[in-house]
């Protein structure tokens, strides 16, 4: 009896297609669809850097950073060189900085459709639903992960596969100095999930593998349920080593 050979789909794809989220942690942050995130509180847009930086998937293709010009303004540009401390292979990257809020949508949407990035990470000061959603069709048509950086007021209802909303947390011990900083942490709220509605308002502790540069789960902490957050006027630094003034 003759077997009817399998689907070309079956055969060719192997792995899950990068408009997929990978259903375990991160839910495809970094690697497929639209991922929001915010700081917990001014000042934390250094930590948001960092965190970008360490999600991402690797890839050789180009990453094009939008920022719009007043959050240039207010937290400065990326410094190359601290860079370094969370990814080994930075790839080239287009810089892009659009005075208005509409022309860093505009520039986000053209970046995904180019064909040409393997990430897109845009600083935003908002974006209502109606963008948040023309950026979510346009990832998920061409296959392209973005990243929106937002500040502490971002709120409201949002396309996007998911909302995290961002901490920096203390470094883990130096087991050579202790008086000297470890590996970085973060804390990560689960604000908002389309993949996993379930997981919202879980936090995850993170931490950078110094061998891999490479983000992990922080054993024990992993699924403490977030606390509500209260509105807090005074300004915290988190880490400076990516950002320099504009």
């Amino acid at each position: 009896m003759a077997l009817n050979p399998p689907p070309l789909k079956d055969v060719f794809h192997l792995s899950p297609p990068r408009d997929r989220p990978s259903p375990a942690f991160p839910l495809g942050l970094g690697e497929a669809g639209v991922h929001e995130v915010c700081e917990a509180s001014h000042g934390d847009f250094a930590a948001l850097t960092g965190f970008a930086l360490a999600a991402r998937t690797r890839s050789n293709g180009p990453v094009v950073w939008i920022r719009q010009a007043s959050l240039k303004q207010a937290h400065g540009t990326l410094l190359r060189a601290g860079c370094r401390e969370v990814t080994a292979d930075l790839p080239p990257s287009l810089d892009i900085t659009p005075r208005k809020l509409a022309e860093a949508l505009w520039a986000t949407e053209e970046a995904i459709r180019s064909g040409v990035a393997a990430l897109v990470v845009a600083e935003l000061e908002d974006a209502d639903f109606t963008a948040s959603r023309r950026l979510a069709l346009a990832a998920s048509r061409h296959g392209v992960p973005v990243l929106l950086l937002m500040p502490h007021t971002r709120d409201g209802a949002t396309a996007a596969n998911a909302r995290w909303r961002l901490s920096p947390r203390p470094s883990s011990p130096n087991r050579f100095d202790p008086h000297a900083p470890g590996a970085l942490r973060w804390k990560a709220v689960l604000e908002r999930s389309r993949q996993a509605p379930h997981m919202a308002g879980h936090a995850f502790d993170l931490e950078l593998d110094d061998e891999t540069l490479s983000l992990r789960v922080v054993s024990g902490l992993a699924t403490d349920p977030a606390e509500t957050r209260p509105p807090r006027s005074q300004d915290r630094i988190g880490p400076a080593g990516f950002r320099q003034s504009a």
